[in-house]
């Protein structure tokens, strides 16, 4: 199984996407965010929660591909969000460990 962090930077998704991503994830805040895209309920870990939603944008993704018309970009760029929100709570989490 690969690691959650490397499955998310080899992602290739438009520009357009990463940077709308990238702005909302200066508002995170995994409570209140993590419960609207992954459903109530306790909380998983980061590790988890990432890789749960590289999963969830990976349906996103095939549906933004295949089917425009039961695409949402809202919930797409939510879940990016997400995402970079999480990766940078686990490096952060990683970086904090000592060796």
């Amino acid at each position: 199984m690969q690691d959650p962090l490397s499955r998310l930077e080899s992602l290739k998704r438009p520009r357009l996407l990463i940077r709308a991503a990238r702005i909302g994830a200066a508002e995170y805040r995994r409570g209140s965010h993590l419960e609207r895209v992954l459903g109530y309920g306790s909380k998983p870990r980061n590790a988890e929660a990432l890789t749960r939603l590289l999963d969830l944008e990976a349906d996103h993704e095939a549906r933004r591909r295949e089917n425009p018309a039961s695409y949402s970009l809202a919930g797409h760029v939510d879940v990016l969000i997400a995402m970079v929100g999480e990766a940078r709570v686990l490096r952060a989490n990683r970086a904090a460990v000592p060796s």
